[in-house]
């Protein structure tokens, strides 16, 4: 059943001045009526039948204050006990002890199957309204992403296909009521229980013979594991949950052989290069290779937020693959601060990594305003197409020597450009032209006797008019407003996002949106504070005011001047 508070008031607490009333534990403890009620969680435990629960306010709020002082559940449960901050924060006695670790890992668990973290992070910014920290009525949102490193072990090929094998015979042996490894020892699988199958093979990885015959061995052991699979999946029924963790445990293995085994007639071999979504863990399925620039590679997932720049607050995250592009759901994310924050999302702000035509396209069919810088394309040996000024009206083409041409040929389809089954159209220019052309060096890569190509993108007049807008005195304090995000980003990775906690994207993003909720009560608490500071000064200021009056006038004279110098100051800070 639903357990309901019934210790302390926040605001009554013995120790609440010693903690600090603008600390971020004095501010939980404050507003923990206002931030979370018992019964927004009734959803979440049964109504009539049971013992009465931790009451669900409080774990939240315990939830809150782990992911702000970075520590595990046993530390959790630790400082809940025996830390007075945190009992400050929670409203608890000295004495008391609120919950368990295992009641903790509970509650989170229930918060993300029922998918309810949403419902804490949205309360983040419900009291930042209430507060006044947040007033607009229409938002301008920046979006930006930064990497997060999954939780799964990264393997290589080998190893990877030796936890497939390991996973799939667990999965047959719990089928089968056996111990997984005495089922392996009987089917010649026990090499796969050691601590690495590389490491324990004993060969030479210099001898590519070597090698291959053992890549040889693993992929048939492989095979024939999967034989085994599908015979025992023939015999369970349809609804038993064995059989789904058994064909679970089979695709996985089927797709980490795909990935990564080029099967040819004499055998099997590696594959050169990577597949471009390939597995990086079997422990963490969802990891992928990921990379923020050209020399910057991770392994895990992204995290995508939306942060209103006028107030600071992060009015929307979610949980990207670490190989998706950072403009992926963009046009969803922006929904979804519009839901979260309830209010009208005016503009949308990004950097270049939004800049393409497509997204552009996207939030141009919905009716939304998306602000973002085109990316240029420099360091080549040719003249860019950015120095080419195309006119779609008078459909003509101007080369930087200043010759024109207004002849348009058809090359290909669109699909390299995201538009597949549209003919692509490019200007060409006369190769007499371009043949005695001092500047041919440095514009035409063609052999003589061709003209300079330039193509014309599907969706070419959305990008001019983004061109000529970030090269207008417009788009300047629109360079400042992306920096909000970055700031938002780097508090998330202090309150321990860059590295996850758990395993799978649905977890991390329970992670990064906890995180999120600290932050956005971080910023509230702050203001609440100063504002706590600036009444209390006010007070102290009228305190002077009235003492000053009532001494006599002759004593009164000797401290004109101070008080005079101090109101001044008053005034030149309020």
């Amino acid at each position: 059943m639903l357990g309901k508070r019934s210790g302390l008031d926040g605001g009554d607490h013995p120790y609440l001045d010693h903690v600090g009333r603008d600390s971020f534990y004095g501010f939980l403890a404050l507003h923990q009526g206002e931030l979370f009620r018992d019964e927004d969680f009734a959803g979440l435990y049964c109504s009539d039948n049971g013992r009465p629960s931790v009451p669900p306010s409080l774990l939240a709020t315990a939830l809150l204050l782990q992911v702000h002082d970075g520590v595990s559940d046993e530390e959790a449960k630790a400082r809940a006990d025996f830390d007075l901050r945190w009992k400050v924060a929670l409203g608890i006695g000295l004495e008391e002890r609120p919950f368990a670790k295992s009641t903790l890992q509970l509650f989170r668990a229930r918060l993300v199957l029922h998918e309810r973290v949403r419902t804490v992070f949205q309360q983040s910014l419900s009291f930042a309204r209430q507060t006044g920290y947040s007033r607009s009525r229409k938002l301008k949102v920046v979006l930006d992403t930064s990497h997060i490193l999954g939780r799964g072990a990264v393997k290589d090929a080998y190893n990877l296909l030796g936890d497939g094998i390991r996973k799939l015979v667990q999965a047959l042996a719990a089928s089968a009521g056996r111990n997984p490894r005495n089922w392996a020892r009987e089917h010649d699988l026990s090499r796969y229980f050691g601590s690495s199958l590389k490491g324990e093979a004993g060969i030479d990885w210099d001898d590519p013979e070597a090698r291959e015959a053992f890549l040889q061995g693993v992929v048939a052991d492989a095979d024939r594991l999967l034989m085994v699979a599908r015979e025992a999946m023939e015999k369970l029924s349809a609804d038993e949950p064995l059989r789904q963790r058994v064909h679970e445990a089979a695709g996985l293995l089927v797709q980490l052989l795909m990935q990564d085994i080029e099967r040819q007639m004499d055998g099997s071999r590696l594959k050169e290069g990577v597949s471009p979504d390939r597995m990086v863990s079997v422990h963490d399925p969802e990891m992928r290779h990921g990379r923020k620039s050209a020399r910057r590679r991770f392994d895990g997932h992204k995290g995508a937020i939306a942060v209103d720049p006028g107030s600071q607050l992060i009015t929307a995250a979610d949980v990207l693959p670490g190989n998706a592009q950072d403009h992926e759901r963009a046009l969803e994310l922006v929904e979804q601060a519009e839901a979260n924050a309830d209010v009208e999302v005016e503009e949308t702000v990004g950097d270049c990594a939004y800049g393409d035509s497509e997204t552009r396209q996207l939030f141009a069919d919905a009716e939304r305003k998306l602000v973002a810088k085109v990316a240029m394309r420099r360091g080549g040996a040719q003249f860019p197409k950015d120095d080419f000024q195309i006119d779609l009206e008078s459909m003509s083409c101007t080369c930087p020597a200043g010759q024109q041409t207004q002849k348009v040929v058809s090359i290909s389809s669109g699909e390299r450009y995201g538009a597949p089954g549209v003919p692509l159209q490019a200007f060409r220019f006369d190769a007499a032209i371009c043949d005695v052309c001092p500047l041919r060096p440095k514009c035409v890569r063609a052999r003589p006797g061709k003209g300079r190509l330039v193509m014309l993108h599907p969706h070419e007049a959305v990008l001019q008019e983004a061109r000529a807008f970030q090269h207008s005195d417009s788009f300047t304090p629109y360079r400042k407003l992306r920096q909000v995000a970055e700031h938002r980003l780097a508090r998330l990775m202090q309150l321990g996002v860059r590295q996850a906690r758990y395993v799978g994207r649905t977890k991390t993003l329970f992670q990064l949106l906890m995180a999120a909720t600290v932050a956005n009560l971080t910023l509230v608490a702050t203001k609440t504070g100063l504002m706590r500071d600036r009444h209390r000064r006010k007070a102290q200021y009228s305190a002077h005011i009235w003492h000053l009056l009532s001494i006599p006038k002759s004593v009164r004279a000797l401290f004109t001047a101070r008080f005079a110098c101090q109101s001044l100051a008053f005034r030149l800070h309020f």
